[in-house]
């Protein structure tokens, strides 16, 4: 029997090397699936142990609540408050023993410009221990600026900042001290103090004399 194809109508197209294609496509795609599942099981397995680290963290952090509220509640008991209030009086009074009077006067003294008048200082301490100082003082404008200024250079003043400008009054003008021009202003200006050990101040002096 005799079959003929008509190759103008159905032409012959080879689908052998397309299927060649179409497998290896398959084993790439299925390599990238193995590896993506190991990442990802990798992934995991990392997270799993940061999660059981934080909740060891978070139960230790619990731990010790729980025993802060215990000491606490312990605390406020009537048999023990007088301790707790002792223990407040004698932090307060220590803290307030460890601040420098001296040492502030002498700090000033080298930054203060000549014709202004330092009218009261106000220490406080923080419950972190450091010390905050309140100044008042009154002088002409320009030298009261000029005072800022050096306290913005000094290694013992930290960050000071200008809260508050006053004209200086007839009254405050011819309190004692020298005398002031009528444009003269009251400053008030909180700054930080930080109390530098007796060795870093002499090896500054050293260092400043040279």
């Amino acid at each position: 029997m005799k079959i003929s194809v008509n190759l103008a109508t159905r032409p012959f197209v080879e689908l052998r090397p397309m299927f060649a294609r179409l497998r290896l496509a398959m084993v790439l795609l299925a390599a990238l699936a193995v590896g993506l599942w190991f990442a990802l099981h990798a992934l995991s397995a990392k997270a799993g142990v940061a999660q059981a680290k934080m909740d060891a963290v978070k139960a230790r952090t619990g731990q010790f609540q729980r025993e802060r509220e215990a000491n606490e509640a312990r605390m406020r008991q009537p048999a023990n408050m007088s301790v707790l209030e002792r223990s407040r009086f004698l932090n307060n009074l220590f803290a307030e023993k460890s601040f420098s009077w001296t040492a502030v006067m002498m700090d000033l003294e080298r930054v203060l410009p000549m014709g202004v008048q330092v009218t009261s200082i106000d220490p406080v301490i923080t419950k972190e221990g450091d010390v905050n100082i309140r100044l008042r003082v009154s002088g002409e404008r320009d030298k009261a600026v000029q005072l800022v200024r050096n306290l913005e250079t000094s290694q013992r003043f930290l960050s000071p900042r200008l809260s508050g400008e006053t004209a200086l009054t007839a009254s405050e003008a011819n309190r004692g001290g020298p005398a002031v021009a009528p444009g003269g202003v009251v400053f008030e200006i909180l700054s930080g103090y930080n109390p530098l050990p007796e060795k870093t101040a002499s090896t500054s002096k050293a260092g400043g004399a040279q």
